[in-house]
């Protein structure tokens, strides 16, 4: 059985394999100075470039209290370790919040992606969003969780 789950892990990560996802954000556990709890939805759609390595470009959607939400997007890369499905991504995003405040962010995830079947995935991941524009309050850390399909 390991064999066969190494197997179909391996071939989700080859050049050319579509990805798409969408994620809860936050989940009320992600913390900054300025807003203390909050969550988000984010979609991704990705492409395998070589094997393991995936670009991806995000759109996502954050609520928080009081009625400070925000908008993003972003694009940037995830390299997969095909022996047990955990992937570390980077990349950029430019965030729009509705209090007229624009910033650019650093984010940074370490996940795992659990297989449901050939095609479908469960990904858990850490994160940490580190701002360009204000440092010490609109750098963000999180748990988001998501579901994934490569085809």
């Amino acid at each position: 059985m390991l064999l066969v789950g190494a197997v179909a892990s391996k071939a989700q990560f080859e050049a050319g394999t579509k990805y798409i996802g969408a994620s809860l954000t936050n989940l009320g556990l992600a913390y900054n100075s300025e807003k203390k709890l909050h969550f988000g939805l984010e979609a991704t759609g990705g492409y395998f470039l070589w094997d393991n390595i995936m670009l991806k470009g995000s759109l996502g959607y954050q609520h928080g209290r009081p009625h400070d939400d925000n908008i993003s997007v972003g694009l940037g890369g995830r390299y997969y370790f095909d022996q047990n499905g955990i992937f570390l991504g980077a990349g950029a995003e430019y965030c729009h919040e509705t209090k007229n405040y624009n910033d650019i962010r650093i984010p940074v995830e370490i996940g795992y992606c659990f297989y449901i079947n050939h095609y479908v995935s469960i990904e858990p991941a850490l994160y940490y969003n580190m701002s360009l524009n204000d440092f010490s309050d609109k750098s963000t850390v999180g748990l988001k969780v998501g579901f994934g399909l490569y085809f």
